[in-house]
């Protein structure tokens, strides 16, 4: 998939998509939102991953963002445009899921690269990347709690495969952040490097898996995820479930507007 082959939204949505030789490279591209993203964005995300099964000359993909943050979630800005365009918040969901399993049934490795925030749905897709290289000072952060919501995005189930239900719990109802060495202890991230030595460590791995067979890495890949990730769809299902009913809540609207207005949440319910 060269740059010209990727999806025709790519050039207009919040990211990019650029085949390097066998390595596909996909960057957020929205730094003044924090690389948060919008509906569109996330369609388009999940075809350019869906789009990797065709492309038998693609051995390793690398995701990131562009600037200081990886991915600081679903965009709330673009929430009243994109319901003027008759976009409900089942679609969004819709579209979420879609990308996080898109990126976990990838035929081939997902390597992501995080500096900064990986917050809200960020976190569930860093997650659903094969191997997690972060910077120092980056952090998880499942702050729904706070606008009154649900983690989405397959995090409960992607937090608890690697790190237990323990601290998947403690990220899911304290909304606080987890640094980066906490996430590599717990097991989420695969190395946590200095800013300047992150660029070099991941893309050794990325080397490395692009030398490789790919259907051995395919296989390789299918094989760990159906052993750590039985309850992914599970997930998927019940966060559609729950964070569609919280949408259209008044604790939701309170929580964004606190949010947006930068003070503190009134929760009524």
């Amino acid at each position: 998939m060269s740059n010209t082959d990727s999806a025709p939204a790519a050039a207009t949505v919040g990211f990019t998509a650029v085949q390097d030789g066998k390595v596909l490279r996909i960057t957020i591209t929205k730094p003044k939102r924090k690389n948060a993203i919008d509906y569109d964005t996330m369609v388009a995300l999940g075809d350019t991953f869906l789009a990797t099964a065709e492309n038998r000359s693609v051995r390793a993909i690398v995701l990131t963002g562009e600037g200081g943050d990886f991915c600081t979630g679903a965009d709330l800005a673009a929430s009243p445009a994109e319901a003027q365009r008759g976009i409900t918040a089942d679609l969004v969901m819709d579209a979420a899921n879609r990308l996080v399993k898109a990126i976990v049934d990838a035929p081939v490795p997902v390597v992501a690269r995080i500096r900064g925030a990986a917050a809200g749905v960020g976190v569930g897709i860093a997650l659903a990347a094969d191997l997690v290289y972060a910077s120092e000072d980056s952090y998880l952060l499942l702050a729904f709690i706070n606008i009154g919501l649900m983690p989405d995005g397959g995090a409960a189930a992607l937090v608890a495969a690697a790190a237990g239900r323990p601290l998947a719990a403690e990220m899911a109802l304290l909304g606080e952040r987890l640094p980066a060495p906490a996430a590599k202890s717990a097991g989420l991230f695969t190395a946590v490097l200095p800013d300047d030595e992150l660029d070099a460590a991941a893309e050794a791995a990325v080397a490395k898996i692009a030398a490789g067979p790919r259907r051995a890495l395919e296989l390789t890949k299918k094989a760990l995820n159906q052993a750590t990730l039985t309850a992914l769809d599970a997930a998927l299902a019940a966060e559609k479930s729950g964070q569609s009913e919280l949408l259209g809540s008044a604790d939701f609207r309170e929580g964004a507007t606190a949010m947006l207005t930068k003070r503190k949440p009134v929760f009524a319910d």
